[in-house]
């Protein structure tokens, strides 16, 4: 079999493009060949990350978006099937935390702020459920696509500190398992949904929450780490190959309704 891993010319739409993930995910996706629709709503991030692909001589586009918000995502979905002429691929890259959505050591369930939880729960839950509704409609007219949603090992095994983000994320493996039935057997069995687990990442912006300021791991990253059999953290462009392997018709092309963990083993460890 010829040109298993032929991403080229792909449309690849990517929530939450010009975050940190996002940033090397688009990079290497349009390094590939694909056609990179980068949402997100960080104008400044997104237009300085097209400039950087297409000085790569990648090809990407930026649309300025709002998950949660389905008038604007239709717009965006317009534009991009006037611009593109399709979608192809869609990653729900977009999510993230709040501070009132957790519990600090020295709290307790007691002292969670119910409007932060939902705000997490709409972010992390809906803003995956709207975009799939509505680019999913472009990609049911052509009874093809790719869906890859962004879970969390929260949602693999509950973590201290993060109950609304872990709810939130733990709902995700399950919206990607009835999701992946649904347009299967509904539309076409040529429309997949499946879904990554970065594990512990090192990046930039987390840095100094997993190091102390002489290089040693904090209590948290310690607690990690022995719970890693890799015995490691892992790095974003981990998380690639297994994307690209997703996204691929002919090498995924029987795989849906599956979340792949990219952890290192922590998912798998039980600690005994």
């Amino acid at each position: 079999m010829k040109n298993l891993f032929d991403i080229r010319d792909r449309v690849v739409v990517v929530t939450g493009g010009a975050g940190i993930l996002g940033r090397s995910i688009c990079h290497y996706l349009a390094g590939q060949g694909a056609r990179v629709v980068i949402l997100d709503r960080d104008e400044a991030a997104g237009e300085e990350l097209v400039a950087a692909i297409r000085e790569e001589g990648g090809e990407a586009m930026f649309l300025v978006t709002d998950v949660l918000n389905r008038d604007v995502l239709v717009s965006n979905r317009e534009t991009i099937l006037r611009d593109c002429g399709r979608i192809d691929v869609l990653l729900n890259a977009a999510g993230g935390n709040m501070g009132g959505a957790t519990i600090a050591p020295d709290k307790s369930f007691l002292d969670l702020e119910i409007e932060a939880f939902k705000r997490v729960v709409d972010l992390n839950l809906f803003g995956t459920v709207l975009p799939t509704t509505v680019f999913g409609e472009a990609m049911t007219a052509r009874r093809k696509g790719v869906i890859v949603n962004f879970c969390s090992e929260s949602a693999l095994r509950p973590l201290t500190r993060v109950v609304g983000y872990g709810a939130a994320k733990a709902a995700i493996g399950n919206y990607t398992k009835y999701m992946a039935a649904e347009l299967a057997m509904k539309f076409s069995p040529e429309m997949r949904v499946n879904a990554i687990v970065p594990g512990f990442l090192l990046t930039n912006q987390n840095r100094t929450l997993l190091f102390n300021e002489d290089g040693s791991l904090t209590p948290r990253s310690h607690k990690i780490i022995s719970q890693t059999p890799m015995g490691r953290f892992g790095e974003p462009e981990e998380l690639l190959g297994t994307l690209r392997f997703l996204i691929d018709d002919k090498a995924s092309g029987f795989v849906t309704g599956i979340t792949i963990p990219v952890d290192g083993g922590f998912s798998a460890y039980s600690g005994v």
